[in-house]
């Protein structure tokens, strides 16, 4: 029934997040964390190459993974736009075995949050573990809870060209306080002439953690060293 991170997601995506566009100066602190950091790093949750793209612009050696072929069609696209060569790899990232070991890995655009419970968490950063060198560094972005009304709908419209947009309606379906996620539907929708062509569901889930009980995660899986920045402000307490 549902098509998570599919073409139409992925259009929506290129167009409100395109290649190079800092959320909040997010790309400015990634570059200044990954400073003097000479090895290979791998980027969880790639899209369409928001942010790789300008890694590998400023020399970095950026390996891509995400579990959308669709994402990763565009951020290959544009890769190929301006003679870039990255490794972009389709995969799960609980389970994904890349033969390599990564200097740093990272995961902006707090997409950590949409992993869908708290045992695929685990499995993630463990296995985000197994695929660090020793000393390696993990850099994650993590969203604070927002408080929508259940059933409060939302509609936005993104124009591709003179005839043809995609229409994105949001309803928030459930806040599980216990288990700690936010349950959104998103309906994409895709006109030519006011002609529907093409329809996309996508089952939304966004988990929050406590700050304290995410550092014990990473510690549980063997993590150390753990520091806590806000606002993309380095160590700037949250």
């Amino acid at each position: 029934m549902f098509k998570n991170y599919g073409p139409l997601c992925a259009a929506v995506y290129e167009l409100t997040k395109p290649i190079g566009s800092e959320l909040n100066g997010d790309i400015t602190y990634y570059l200044e964390r990954l400073e003097g950091r000479h090895g290979p790093i791998l980027e969880a949750g790639v899209g369409t190459g928001r942010m790789l793209i300008p890694l590998l612009e400023e020399g970095f050696q950026v390996d891509g993974v995400d579990l959308s072929a669709d994402m990763l069609e565009k951020c290959s696209q544009a890769c190929h736009q301006r003679h870039l060569t990255a490794n972009l790899i389709q995969a799960d990232l609980a389970t994904m075995a890349l033969g390599n070991c990564y200097d740093t890995i990272i995961m902006p655009t707090a997409s950590f949050s949409l992993l869908p419970s708290e045992e695929t968490a685990y499995q993630v950063l463990t296995n985000f573990f197994d695929h660090l060198v020793p000393k390696g560094r993990l850099i994650i972005d993590l969203d604070l809870p927002f408080y929508p009304e259940i059933g409060e709908v939302s509609t936005t419209t993104y124009s591709i060209d003179k005839k043809t947009g995609i229409t994105l309606e949001q309803k928030t379906l459930a806040i599980d306080w216990f288990h700690q996620h936010i349950v959104t539907y998103l309906k994409y929708e895709k006109w030519t002439e006011g002609s529907l062509i093409a329809t996309e569901l996508q089952d939304m889930t966004m988990r929050w953690y406590g700050l304290s009980e995410f550092k014990l995660m990473l510690e549980k899986v063997g993590f150390e060293s753990i520091t806590l920045s806000a606002d993309y402000d380095y160590l700037a307490p949250p």
